[in-house]
């Protein structure tokens, strides 16, 4: 696949040869484009010629590269080669391996969630988890790109991982068998009571169709051909397209706006509104709950906050990543794209969720995991991750304070949730408020306009 094909759209991007720099040549750099430039080529000359061992002008140029861009945020990023080739698979949706969303912190590879169904999250590997070893070998301080190869490999052969779980005194050992992994954006399923369930995994092409499609879908199989309520599962989705995001909160919205995105230049400055494509609210006003937690980002942002700023939802689950910031994908050549930062994205209320993220109206422990407790102590979100942009709206969000925890069920432990069958207590607290609520026809949404809705 061409990196042309995975550009929605195209930007400029001058390209300057970085070569070895006589003293002629690093004056006429310097008038060019100042001494900092001339000094970044002095670096380069000193250490092409001084540096114990040869070095190659590819790799210190790649350092180079790497170096300036984290010095921006977390992500923004150059990608090339095996970088290229990982988003070009997860635009494809099929590879074997072990079912993995990984990133690069502090030199280890840490797991930002499982997929639904993977061989990962079936073998017990976790969000938060750090991969130290791959069958006992130290991949502390290798490149990401390195770590993920090694994770991939033909159906039915296992790997041994071991991993370190913050809170544990022990590491864990896990032995994977690869599988092909198909990802599925879109999921359904109708629980009892007329109640459906849209799980969205990630923000990729069609999801917005998709959704429509799986909503049309629940309404056949439904009793009377009607929903009686409806849960959007958005949690651990790390986000995705933005328009995409854009499409599906316009399911469910008539009017006004959706998002709002603006940058430093005019044209990364957009406001986002819902249109009449499918001719209003699909759902005409069925109770909606959407479910989030630490690893909903970005897009999945987006969503929640359009939906909780209109009312039209009630939002459900934990505190969310908190990742406001929109990418570009800036290509360099045929075989390289420049992953930037170009601009922040506000909710419809006119609220940066950068750092903070979106909190949930009801907030729902994921107690039926018995390793909960431990990992929310060690949760890492955006703020979190070093080099990240600060809200620049110099408010202290309320959704960086400890969220408090009341309900009696909240108290409930794993084992007791398993001895009566749940496995997915967030999920089950979703369908029973919905069937209260269908119970005693109380509507879910106040009918007020949200500040700053058009």
């Amino acid at each position: 696949m061409k990196i042309a094909a995975l550009l929605r759209s195209a930007a400029l991007v001058t390209a300057v040869a970085l070569i070895p720099a006589t003293t002629a040549t690093m004056a006429q750099v310097d008038g060019r484009v100042g001494p900092e430039f001339a000094k970044f080529f002095a670096v380069f000359q000193r250490v092409k010629a001084s540096y114990v061992e040869p070095v190659d002008d590819d790799k210190l140029i790649r350092g180079a590269i790497d170096g300036m861009l984290a010095s921006l945020d977390p992500h923004s990023s150059y990608l090339d080669g095996g970088d290229l080739q990982r988003l070009e698979t997860m635009i494809d949706g099929q590879y074997s391996g072990l079912g993995l969303s990984v990133v690069m912190e502090d030199g280890a590879v840490k797991v930002v969630s499982p997929f639904r169904g993977s061989p990962a999250e079936t073998a017990g590997v976790k969000a938060g988890d750090f991969i130290t070893h791959l069958n006992g070998k130290l991949i502390v301080d290798t490149k990401l790109d390195d770590a993920v190869a090694q994770m991939r490999g033909p159906k039915g052969t296992s790997i041994r991982l071991t991993i370190f779980r913050q809170g544990r005194d022990q590491p864990l050992e896990l032995d994977v068998t690869r599988g092909t992994i198909k990802l599925e954006p879109v999921t359904s399923e109708l629980q009892s009571g007329g109640i459906g369930v849209i799980s969205v995994n990630e923000f990729s092409a069609n999801v917005g169709a998709n959704v429509f499609a799986e909503y049309q879908a629940l309404k056949k199989k439904a009793p009377g051909g009607r929903l009686n309520g409806l849960v959007l599962d958005l949690r651990n989705n790390p986000g995705g397209s933005l328009d995409e995001s854009v499409a599906l909160s316009d399911l469910f919205l008539s009017e006004g706006r959706i998002v709002s995105q603006r940058g430093r230049a005019r044209g990364e400055t957009m406001l986002y509104d819902a249109e009449t494509v499918y001719r209003g609210d699909m759902a005409e006003g069925v109770p909606l709950i959407v479910l989030i937690n630490a690893g909903s980002a970005s897009a999945s942002e987006i969503v929640a906050g359009a939906l909780q700023d209109h009312r039209r939802a009630l939002i459900m689950g934990e505190r969310s990543f908190g990742k406001g910031s929109v990418q570009s994908l800036l290509p360099l050549g045929k075989d390289a794209a420049l992953k930037l930062t170009t601009a922040r994205y506000y909710t419809p209320a006119g609220k940066s969720v950068q750092e903070g993220g979106i909190r949930p109206d009801i907030t729902v422990p994921q107690i039926s995991d018995p390793d909960y407790a431990l990992r929310q102590k060690y949760q890492t979100r955006e703020s979190d991750l070093r080099g990240h942009l600060i809200n620049e709206l110099a408010v202290k969000d309320e959704a960086m304070e400890k969220d408090k925890i009341a309900d009696p069920r909240f108290q409930l432990t794993a084992a007791q949730l398993e001895k009566e069958g749940i496995k997915d207590f967030q999920l089950n607290y979703a369908l029973d408020t919905l069937r209260r609520t269908t119970k005693s026809s109380v509507a879910l949404r106040p009918a007020t306009r949200p500040a700053g809705g058009k």
